[in-house]
């Protein structure tokens, strides 16, 4: 994979972030996600009455990305309200280390008034629990 294109990550995850599902919390994230294959899976928030039940925007594109056939993620932009910028939650980081142990991660405002905070999922998410450790 060469060189991220984080300007058309964040064009297209400030896009899906319009599409949120977030009613209760008006609260909305959008978030896009490179694979190595070069295609890209978007996801936004759904949230629910029930608010255990509340997707996060990350694991959408996830999951977008599972049933896209693709499981190498390369690069991962997501967009919020702020500042301050909301940070994927523990649940997404955790979901995500199941594909990539240090993915490059992106979050920047929905309004452009600040820049991105860059950072990685092995920062986000040290010691992650993953596969190899249920041998």
């Amino acid at each position: 994979m060469s060189e991220v294109d984080w300007d058309g990550l964040f064009l297209r995850a400030r896009a899906v972030r319009l599409r949120a599902y977030a009613p209760y919390s008006g609260y909305r994230v959008g978030a896009a996600l490179l694979c190595a294959s070069g295609r890209v899976f978007e996801g936004c928030n759904v949230e629910s009455a029930s608010y255990g039940l509340t997707i996060c925007a990350e694991r959408v594109a996830l999951a977008q990305m599972v049933a896209g056939g693709d499981t190498e993620p390369v690069a991962l932009a997501v967009v919020t309200a702020g500042p301050p910028l909301g940070m994927s939650c523990g649940m997404c980081r955790q979901a995500l280390a199941e594909f990539a142990a240090d993915l490059p991660v992106r979050v920047a405002p929905a309004d452009g008034s600040a820049p991105a905070v860059a950072t990685s999922l092995g920062e986000l998410l040290p010691r992650a629990f993953r596969r190899d450790q249920l041998a």
